[in-house]
């Protein structure tokens, strides 16, 4: 039977949600009814995800159709109840939340993490932006079936629901997972039945889930997709044995718009992040060779940590930049054959990593030389394009050499706007289950 049960308001967004769970190997089913010849598919899937096609109708049939679900759907053996909610707060939120409090029983509180990262949906302050636009300027204020006046998310579920509902923003999140833990179940005892929580980014969401789980309360999830998955993630085992990929972020640019794309990746998620010393690279050969060592030792250490590695030469913030004038006056080198001398080392410390960690199975590469560095030292015979993931960002595998078949995108520094490798790295974990 299935360990996560999801109720939607409509079918695209249950397909979605489905998609997340997919891409963490869940086997995830959306099915179209709750009838017998429909048990099969339940009992064979990790998550099922069921739409009530509620959105646009009054606040009693969405009631009465969420009831209705989640009556067919509980049991003891689901560990994780989610309630699929519009990515804009359209729709019947307070009913459809109190019709699976009611279903659940009153151990049960809602817990309300709406954003959606990568889609541009934050929360902060209590308010819902929109890419940064307040929600009720935007065009969701005009929505023909269900427009939302207001961008408050806790008044929102408040003037729906007949539960009391209580706001944890962003101020109330600083001091741990343990501290956030104490603060849901003293709003439980307070007999708070539904909570809202600012969230701005993945690192948000994966607090609020393991305060949940810290807490030790019993929760249904309610948010357009992202947090079910976190939570999932953190509760249930595929029956698919999960994969354990990880990506290394190889960075030799020093271009300024590269930076600020890094300083978007380090802010969006969970990466490990180590710099490499470049002046060391230039020193001399031990000099080089030790840094090389320190930086495939760290990578490795850290690896169990993280699913996505970034390992970036130092000349990325200006106050590290190399000044090749003193360097060629010292060894006779051209800034050319000086350049080439950080790339190569690069190109080692990726080629190490990717040799004493089989795990690691997607490369980023930023900076063409650096990545004609890494094909060269990896003995790449060509590279096999399958997509753009951006304008000038390729995603293919490496043809031949020490690693035939490895996923990898490339990008020029310069190129896209500060969120472009965010997007490709995203892209990359779809790609390889993570």
């Amino acid at each position: 039977m299935a360990a996560c049960v999801v109720v939607a308001d409509d079918l695209t967004g249950a397909n979605a949600t489905g998609v997340l769970l997919t891409r963490m190997q869940y086997r995830a089913s959306t099915v179209m009814s709750l009838s017998e010849s429909d048990q099969d598919v339940i009992r064979d899937c990790d998550c099922v995800l069921f739409p009530t096609d509620s959105r646009g109708v009054d606040a009693q049939e969405a009631y009465r159709r969420v009831s209705e679900a989640v009556e067919k759907l509980k049991g003891e053996q689901v560990q994780l109840y989610c309630k699929r909610i519009d990515s804009t707060l359209r729709g019947n939120l307070g009913s459809e939340t109190d019709a699976m409090l009611d279903c659940l029983g009153d151990d049960y509180i809602a817990i309300v993490a709406p954003c959606f990262p990568s889609s541009g949906r934050i929360v902060i302050g209590n308010y819902m932006l929109v890419n940064g636009i307040p929600l009720h300027k935007t065009n969701i204020a005009l929505d023909p079936k269900c427009p939302v006046k207001i961008s408050e998310v806790d008044k929102l579920f408040q003037a729906q629901s007949k539960y009391k509902v209580r706001s944890i923003q962003i101020s109330n999140m600083m001091k741990g997972v343990h501290a956030l833990a104490d603060q849901i179940s003293e709003a439980r005892r307070d007999g708070v039945r539904i909570i809202t929580f600012d969230c701005v980014t993945q690192e948000d969401l994966e607090l609020i889930a393991d305060a949940c789980l810290v807490s030790g309360e019993k929760i249904i999830a309610v948010d357009p997709g992202a947090f079910t998955a976190t939570l999932a993630r953190k509760i249930i085992k595929p029956r698919m044995e999960r994969r354990k990929n990880r990506i290394l972020v190889l960075i030799g640019s020093v271009n300024s718009n590269t930076t600020a794309q890094m300083e978007e990746l380090w802010l969006s998620q969970k990466t490990g992040k180590i710099f490499v010393n470049t002046k060391e690279l230039l020193e001399s050969e031990a000099h080089r060779d030790r840094e090389i060592d320190r930086v495939v030792r760290r990578t490795l250490g850290e690896a169990d940590q993280y699913s996505v590695s970034t390992v970036v030469g130092d000349g990325i913030y200006p106050e590290n930049r190399i000044d090749f004038a003193q360097y060629e006056a010292r060894t006779g080198l051209t800034a050319e054959e000086l350049s080439e001398t950080i790339n190569y080392a690069l190109a080692e410390i990726a080629y190490r990593i990717f040799s004493e960690d089989k795990d690691f199975r997607g490369l980023y590469a930023s900076g063409g030389d650096v990545t004609q560095a890494v094909c060269t030292r990896f003995g790449v015979a060509g590279l096999e394009l399958h997509d753009e993931v951006l304008p000038l960002a390729a995603y293919g595998q490496f043809s031949g050499g020490d690693f035939d078949g490895l996923d990898f995108i490339t990008k020029g520094g310069s190129q896209g706007d500060k969120n472009a490798i965010n997007q490709c790295v995203t892209y990359l974990k779809e790609r390889l289950f993570i």
